[in-house]
């Protein structure tokens, strides 16, 4: 292990206008996973957190409530907290940016950068509200597209023909808050100069302390010039005044990311051991971490470490971008009760499903993460039941039917060496956040328990006269195994891995510990730790999600009738082998390149390989193929094959196939297409 380190780390900050759902928790568990791991290898790893309170949302979300602002965000800031508790996510300080902390702190930067030159004003033109006697933003403005001529179009974007234009070219523009025409009118706004930190900029975003697509976005941003950025916003709004600019507030994303620093300094003047300077000041030597969303990459890769610059303050050591939670392949929608609220999801299901299911598909990329219900049901039932428990449920019984002690020596002293080798390749995976991976790695890991156990068979050897010693040794040999995988996923399972350590009989789960196997000691009674999650109560879950849905809009949520489940499920009346293919049908499939980043034997199939494949696009897909009898997993990887694209994800025994890679032969002869060594993942291939 390397020497400790200090780290702090923090999560982009929920909007104080609405509930936690499963798109945010993803981020939240994503960082407390990695937490959890820096803490096990025994580094000072502290991660805060704080609700983003300001904005012109919340005011009038606390005015439609017939509330004050700061009521308002109290109350939120409990239900965020809690719905944090119960997902088992720890953060050492969640605060708020409506702070005296976080006031201070804003004004003395934006003095610092004020000072410096940094800080111009001028007059704009902006729409405003003559009922509500407020400006507006784009986003509050709506009217029909000036392309397509779609009604009910944002001011900034149409989300029927995609098309960018300005607020005053939509066409009958109205006021989202009120309905009232906006009207244009003037008003002084502060800038902060950001193209003057443009040489900066090119320097850190490619110090490695982005991933390499987002560094190659900004660099088109940063080649193109960069622009002055608004950070003032006109009375009437709820935020921090600027300082000597009476009616004018800070802009919500000026101080938003300040409140990473106002949480910490809460926390720092409640800790003695902790020192806000020594982690934030230039020149610091401790490590500072953002992950966040690739929405918000622009505010946190540009602004904030130009305002830090300026107000002489260190750089994040790095920002971590992720992709946004999909359902099934498709955005959360609130229609078809995917736009599932975390509260909603604890009522049905446990939160370490979640968060194994989110690290059993989460890597370093901004990639998208696709939360497919039915995949969600076999993981976790195949990998955290079938697996991970189901070693110590089938030999703990014959330890404790006997003294309670496991034996004096192992069985497979190779074995168990392998195992705890293997933990210095998963805590590399950890430390890059290529979570999936690792959990890849561990469950392989159980693969091998699971034979051993089952090629040893104790339940039929302690049937045998004299085979005490036996039994007790294989036991032995299989519950160490189980002692090492708890450890490993101790981050992603916290409750299991208390339940571990008190069924082992241990003071902790230490990654240095698991060298030295348990021998001649005693264990407590095995207890049931993760139930098998029953299909129907997802769907009973996407149910109540539309039914929460329905409360909101004081409607009946709608249910898919009985009539239109059998259309969906209506099979073709022609047979498929005599089915003649028409040529615009063959044109839809899109053929691709796809790149081996991995290939394994699938336990259990004759005839399966599985394939990850790079797809482009920082994509990965995962594809099973019957081509076992043909090739080796280790003469595939590296190689450009042909895949398509399009293909709809089939769910197998062994989990879902996403896609499909083209392969040509007959009877014994079979042949994988490749493409062209030199084709990038993603080419399309016409």
């Amino acid at each position: 292990m390397s020497n400790s380190r200090s780290i702090l780390i923090t999560s982009a900050l929920p909007y104080a206008n609405g509930p936690i759902h499963l798109g945010h928790m993803l981020e939240h568990i994503q960082t407390d996973v990695w937490v959890r791991f820096q803490k096990s290898r025994g580094h000072q790893c502290i991660a805060v957190c704080a609700d983003d309170t300001h904005g012109t949302a919340v005011m009038l979300r606390a005015e439609k409530e017939n509330k004050t602002p700061e009521d308002l965000i109290a109350a939120i800031n409990i239900a965020h907290q809690k719905d944090f508790k119960e997902f088992l996510v720890d953060y050492d300080n969640y605060y708020s940016t409506h702070s005296e902390e976080n006031k201070t702190l804003s004004n003395y930067i934006y003095n610092q950068c004020k000072e410096k030159g940094h800080i111009v004003s001028r007059t704009i033109k902006q729409a405003f509200d003559p009922e509500k006697n407020l400006f507006l933003s784009d986003r509050f403005i709506k009217g029909t597209c000036p392309k397509c001529k779609a009604d009910d179009q944002y001011g900034d974007n149409c989300e029927v023909c995609s098309a960018t234009y300005d607020p005053s070219d939509l066409i009958n523009p109205k006021s989202a808050i009120s309905g009232a025409t906006p009207i244009e009118k003037e008003s002084e706004h502060f800038f902060f100069k950001l193209p003057d930190f443009t040489d900066m900029l090119k320097t850190w975003t490619r110090s490695g302390a982005l991933q390499e697509s987002v560094a190659n976005k900004l660099a088109e941003w940063l080649d193109s010039g960069l622009k002055d950025w608004d950070i003032s916003r006109d009375a009437p709004y709820f935020g921090f005044e600027i300082p000597g600019e009476p009616g004018k507030y800070f802009y919500v994303w000026l101080d938003a990311p300040i409140g990473y620093m106002s949480s910490f300094k809460n926390l720092c003047d409640r800790r003695e051991d902790l020192d806000f300077d020594t982690f934030w000041k230039e020149g610091s030597q401790t490590e500072l971490y953002h992950n966040i969303g690739k929405d918000i990459i622009n505010f946190h890769a540009l602004f904030w470490p130009a305002m830090l610059e300026c107000a002489g303050f260190r750089k994040p050591t790095g920002v971590w971008a992720h992709g946004y939670v999909m359902v099934n392949g498709e955005k959360m929608s609130k229609s078809r009760g995917t736009f599932i609220k975390a509260e909603t999801y604890l009522k049905f299901l446990p939160p370490q499903a979640l968060r194994y299911y989110y690290a059993a598909k989460l890597n370093s990329t901004v990639s998208d993460l696709d939360l497919n219900l039915e995949d969600f049901v076999q993981r976790v039932n195949s990998d955290l039941v079938n697996k991970f428990v189901n070693i110590a449920s089938r030999t703990a019984k014959f330890i404790q039917n006997g003294a309670g002690e496991l034996g004096p020596k192992l069985d497979d002293e190779a074995m168990y060496e392998q195992c705890v080798a293997k933990g210095v390749e998963i805590a590399k995976l950890y430390e890059a956040r290529e979570f999936s991976q690792a959990m890849r790695e561990i469950m392989a890991l159980a693969d091998i328990a699971n034979a051993y156990i089952h090629e040893n068979a104790p339940w039929q050897l302690v049937k045998t006269a004299g085979s005490e010693e036996k039994v007790q040794a294989v036991c032995t040999q299989a519950l160490n195994i189980f002692r090492i995988l708890i450890t490993y996923l101790a981050p992603v399972l916290p409750e299991t891995a208390k339940d571990c350590i008190e069924f082992l009989n241990i003071k902790n789960l230490n990654w240095d510990e698991i060298a030295t196997p348990l021998l001649s000691h005693k264990i407590n009674e095995f207890k049931p730790m993760i139930n098998r999650i029953d299909g129907k109560v997802v769907t009973k879950l996407v149910e109540a999600s539309k039914e929460d849905v329905a409360a909101e809009l004081g409607k009946k949520p709608e249910k898919v009738s009985k009539k239109e489940n059998k259309k969906t499920k209506a099979k073709p009346k022609s047979d498929p082998k005599n089915e003649i293919i028409q040529f615009d049908d063959f044109a839809k499939i899109d053929l691709r390149v796809a790149k081996v980043l991995e290939c394994n034997h699938v336990e259990g199939a004759d005839k399966l390989l599985q394939l990850t494949l790079d797809v482009g696009e920082e994509k990965t897909r995962n594809v099973f193929s019957g081509i076992k009898s043909h090739y080796q997993p280790e003469e595939l990887v590296g190689k450009n094959l042909v895949f398509v694209y399009n293909l709809a994800p089939r769910k197998m025994k062994f989990g879902m196939s996403e896609g499909m890679v083209l392969a040509a032969g007959e009877g014994k002869e079979l042949w994988i297409m490749e493409s062209n060594l030199d084709a990038k993942p993603g080419t399309k291939i016409s």
